[in-house]
């Protein structure tokens, strides 16, 4: 995730949607007072020569302006709390703790075709796996195989963020992001996570009719408000 308050964007990162490459290339833009969330060791390497993660820890609980009430979501590591990798948006409106700031900077995130990301997340929830379980076993019986896109920028429900991009479209959508406040990019976005797929086949070719419906009604609104199809 991304808090610019040098160019007032933020940058929704949902997951299996290319957001590290996303990440990775807008971190150069960000200022010294803009907020960027920590990557792995490996991602953070790509980093070299921009910015790396800053800004994303806050004060103590003992110390913060919310209310205890408020607080049921932050992520805590040791003493530490703050921003994270994949903050959805109600989540990210309470930390910045500035509604002003919420409102008026341009907030964006991209998402995928459902049934081709839920492909891409198989091969990485068993990717150190030598003999992973079958795809429909891993639909049928993985109980972390549902994904949360949508609740990483909607809010109770509704959409939250100006703009969602498609990974299908994710150079143009990015430049037309970016375009929203003033920017461009200089580079070709890296290439973050691309290995772990082994299995090239069409993502159709991975699914019967029943695990297709099944992520069909995971990812029902997503489906509606960007017109996805199988």
């Amino acid at each position: 995730m991304i808090v610019s308050h040098e160019h007032k964007f933020i940058f929704l990162k949902t997951k299996k949607t290319a957001g590290t490459s996303i990440e990775l290339a807008l971190s150069p833009l960000c200022g010294p007072d803009d907020v960027i969330t920590p990557l792995t060791a490996i991602d953070e390497a790509q980093r070299a020569g921009g910015r790396g993660a800053q800004n994303w820890r806050l004060h103590g609980w003992w110390g913060s302006p919310r209310p205890l009430w408020q607080r049921r979501w932050w992520k805590f590591s040791g003493e530490d709390y703050g921003f994270y990798n994949h903050v959805p948006a109600v989540e990210a409106k309470a930390l910045l703790n500035d509604d002003s700031a919420w409102r008026s900077y341009f907030k964006f995130a991209f998402d995928r075709n459902p049934w081709d990301r839920q492909v891409s997340f198989y091969h990485h929830r068993y990717r150190r796996e030598a003999r992973p379980p079958s795809f429909a076993d891993f639909i049928r019986k993985d109980r972390r195989a549902r994904l949360n896109n949508f609740e990483i920028y909607s809010i109770d429900g509704e959409f939250a963020v100006d703009f969602v991009g498609r990974y299908e479209t994710l150079e143009a959508d990015l430049k037309h992001a970016l375009e929203q406040v003033g920017l461009s990019l200089d580079r070709e976005l890296p290439r973050a996570k691309t290995t772990f797929r082994r299995d090239e086949r069409p993502y159709r070719d991975y699914y019967d009719g029943s695990t297709r419906d099944i992520v069909g009604g995971w990812y029902r609104r997503e489906i509606e408000l960007l017109d996805y199809a199988f």
